[in-house]
């Protein structure tokens, strides 16, 4: 019927739009690193890109991105259908709730620090900004939120006896977990902050194939 056949079609959008979000970020994220002045990974986090002459780029890339990954989560709630049970529920609400804090970081922008911009003092602010915790706060939703969401998609998929997806799911959760507590428990060190960096490309990665796996097999668990 016309109906379904568009009501699929929105779906498979939906879809590659969470593909895309997760590369898009990370490609304009890392071509930052390589051309801002000043910006040092292991020193400094990629939040702080929104701030500068060039801060509007990461600005655009977090309202970009955010908005792919709320898309990318509607369309796995609509893929895996009133009949998923909580997982089904709960993985795309989460997703939903990580891209909606991309999109306030857009709006709320870390405070410089450490000598970025160019013109910043070294070492840590002396003061926090409202915009600069409001951020602070959105992000620690945010990577709550998607953390919570790997491991509700790693019991779904254990149930569903996809453990290859499963082991995944749960790595990539407690990666990202135990390096952001890393960089609370060693604050400025840089290998921590190097390490908080890896596990968020991953499961930004993560996110990508899972929509990719809903969109190139829809009736699979």
């Amino acid at each position: 019927m016309p109906g379904n056949a568009t009501a699929a079609g929105s779906t498979r959008t939906l879809l590659t739009c969470g593909i895309i979000a997760g590369p898009l970020y990370i490609v304009v994220v890392v071509l930052q690193m390589l051309t801002r002045d000043g910006f040092d990974i292991s020193r400094h986090p990629a939040s702080l890109l929104s701030n500068g002459d060039l801060g509007w780029i990461q600005i655009a890339n977090f309202l970009v991105s955010g908005l792919l990954f709320g898309a990318g989560a509607v369309g796995l709630r609509r893929v895996l259908g009133p009949s998923a049970g909580r997982g089904g529920t709960w993985g795309p609400r989460l997703i939903g709730v990580f891209g909606a804090g991309i999109v306030a970081a857009a709006f709320f922008s870390a405070d410089p620090v450490d000598g970025f911009p160019p013109g910043t003092p070294t070492g840590p602010p002396t003061t926090v900004s409202v915009p600069g915790l409001v951020h602070f706060l959105v992000a620690g939703v945010a990577f709550l939120a998607l953390i919570a969401a790997c491991f509700v998609f790693a019991r779904r998929f254990a149930a569903a006896g996809r453990r290859g997806w499963s082991a995944f799911s749960t790595v990539t959760g407690a990666l990202f977990l135990a390096s952001w507590m890393s960089i609370f428990a060693l604050p400025g060190n840089r290998a921590a902050n190097i390490a908080f960096a890896v596990p968020i490309a991953l499961v930004l990665v993560w996110t990508s194939l899972l929509a990719a796996h809903r969109l190139t097999r829809p009736g699979e668990e």
